[in-house]
């Protein structure tokens, strides 16, 4: 006689991580019943439509509504909180930011208390989804931390500010069973696809992140809804990350992703004065194989190969990059950078100091930044690789 089926309630099941763990689910139909929470819209139902008349069943609803949530939470043995408000949509609205991804959680811990309470001995566990953003900004060589590293979000990140927020809303919550995941940034299609998101000139070339793939994010969403999980694993928080394989320094990050397009290097496209330097996130974890030892979800993937395997998925026309010229690519990449809200040249342009200084640290910073000859010597001097193997 198998275990008893164990019930899911999802959030964010139409984003990159929330997809991949439905997906992952549904491997195992024996062992979960699922709900998940969706806006009502044209393109999560047909996101969603494949898993009609599996054992899924789909709440039409929204992450403040408090009747919907309680209809996913009523039957739920865990709480998956994957759903929120993320860049650059909070970037450019970090009042509804605040408001969705602080309100949900204080919402799910409330009403899954309440579902404890009137029945004796029951536990809901609930699994909140944080980030590599609640750290703040690492400035070379300083490249690595762990759960116990202080949590200071970089000036004006509101998504950042939300999910730290979030996390001790949980922890005093009084919840039986609760999990934090900080989860580092996904390598998913969409950073192909949206390659002239003008955020990405918010990341400094000389900072790193280690990545995770989007197949281990789902694979981590459905290990961690087994029982047989000690208690010991409970009431923790936790970095998740693709470990060695996948810690990056971001300029090569960004070559990786323009080879893998079939498009020209860096430095024939960008300037690197169009970085910013200052005020980002990201970090190489010390403790991010803990996790993996727990829950077993990387697969043996590298970053090369993980980029191969998006690149197949690509529609068709990105097969016609490699056909630009690099100077056709350099005038489009720099229309991104001039974006009037969000663009980095669009700031020097307006001579925004506040800006200026918050990602660069000052006009003078600016100004002294070199070009790519000077760009290599400049690593070397920041002892970026030395902080890796260190």
């Amino acid at each position: 006689m198998g275990r008893k089926k164990t019930n899911v309630f999802l959030t964010g099941a139409t984003g990159v991580m929330g997809s991949a763990g439905l997906k992952e689910l549904m491997k195992y139909p024996e062992l979960y019943n699922v709900k998940v929470l969706a806006r009502d819209s044209k393109a999560n139902r047909r996101k969603l439509k494949g898993y009609e008349g599996q054992n899924v069943e789909i709440i039409w609803g929204d992450l403040l509504d408090e009747q919907s949530l309680r209809k996913g939470i009523e039957d739920a043995d865990v709480v998956l909180h994957v759903g929120g408000m993320v860049s650059p949509k909070a970037d450019l609205y970090p009042e509804q930011t605040l408001k969705v991804n602080v309100g949900s959680i204080e919402k799910i811990a409330r009403l899954a208390k309440e579902f404890e309470n009137k029945q004796s001995g029951r536990e809901i566990k609930v699994v909140y989804i944080g980030s590599v953003s609640q750290y703040g900004t690492k400035l070379p060589p300083d490249h690595w931390g762990s759960v116990e590293s202080e949590q200071r979000p970089a000036e004006s990140d509101v998504y950042a500010e939300s999910k730290v927020k979030g996390e001790e809303i949980l922890r005093k919550a009084g919840l039986r069973k609760w999990v934090s995941i900080r989860q580092t940034a996904i390598l998913h299609s969409g950073l192909l696809k949206n390659a002239l998101n003008p955020v990405a000139l918010h990341m400094p070339l000389l900072g790193v992140l280690e990545w995770i793939t989007t197949e281990d994010s789902g694979r981590l969403l459905e290990r961690v809804c087994r029982p047989e999980l000690p208690d010991s694993f409970w009431c923790k928080a936790y970095n998740a990350g693709g470990g060695e394989p996948f810690r990056l320094v971001n300029i090569d990050f960004v070559r990786g992703i323009l080879k893998a397009l079939g498009c020209p290097p860096p430095e024939k496209i960008f300037e690197p004065n169009w970085f910013a330097t200052h005020n980002f996130h990201g970090m190489w974890f010390t403790d991010s194989d803990q996790l993996e030892e727990i829950l077993h979800f990387r697969g043996k993937d590298t970053y090369q190969g993980a980029l191969e395997r998006l690149k197949k998925g690509l529609p068709f026309y990105f097969r016609l990059s490699p056909l630009a010229p690099p100077f056709l690519i350099k005038m489009i990449m720099k229309r991104v950078a001039h974006h009037p809200e969000l663009g980095t040249l669009s700031w020097i342009e307006k001579n925004d100091e506040e800006k200026i200084n918050r990602f660069w640290g000052s006009r003078e910073n600016y100004e002294s930044i070199k070009g790519w000859s000077e760009f290599e010597e400049i690593r070397l001097e920041k002892g970026v690789e030395k902080a890796k193997n260190d």
